[in-house]
């Protein structure tokens, strides 16, 4: 199975860069190909532009680095997205994907007229999981701040486009748990990721 990881934190020593290394470890042990988008290393530029919105009305991407991830994505049997919440949200960059990669013509195409419909052009595309790590309580995230990742991510965005399998491993209040609880989370992934299908 092809495998491509969209990773997003810009720091090397973070939990996230913990949590890359144990999914890459899991599918190198399950015999899976990754392809990983750092879009931190890449210095990916997550601003719309005007020309950004053109392309978004003609369905034809102008930044190099969205038609250079739109070839790395179509062939891929899953995606794994990977990052940190802060202020209850993802960071920049990984917003600036979603608006410029997850794009009409690139991601998805409109099935009528009124372009109210979605049909998903990765094809290949079997699921998507998305990883996230905040300090936030779960229960807090959930009852007072509204689920906005998974109301954002999961369905706002690869939901309404028509992907079923979609998963959210969630790691709440990092910060404050111990490196043993912290560790296990890791084996977890990684076994997780081992058996991935």
């Amino acid at each position: 199975m092809k495998v491509i990881i969209v990773f997003n934190h810009p720091y090397a020593g973070s939990y996230c860069n913990a949590i890359l290394k144990s999914v890459e470890k899991g599918l190198e042990i399950g015999g899976h190909d990754i392809d990983l988008i750092h879009l931190d290393q890449d210095a990916f530029n997550p601003v719309m532009t005007a020309a950004d919105l053109k392309a978004f009305r003609d369905k034809i991407p102008v930044d190099h680095k969205v038609i250079e991830y739109k070839d790395r994505i179509k062939n891929a049997d899953h995606l794994v997205m990977i990052f940190p919440i802060w202020w209850e949200l993802m960071p920049a960059m990984m917003k600036g994907f979603i608006d410029k990669v997850i794009f009409p013509g690139v991601a998805y195409d409109y099935t009528n007229k009124e372009n109210t419909r979605m049909r998903p052009l990765w094809t290949s595309l079997k699921g998507v999981t998305m990883i996230t790590t905040m300090n936030t309580p779960q229960y807090l995230y959930w009852g007072i701040f509204g689920n906005a990742i998974r109301r954002a991510v999961m369905a706002g965005t690869f939901w309404k486009i028509g992907y079923k399998n979609r998963k959210w491993i969630s790691f709440n209040e990092v910060k404050a748990v111990n490196q043993e609880a912290r560790t296990t989370w890791l084996k977890q992934l990684e076994k997780r990721f081992s058996l991935l299908k």
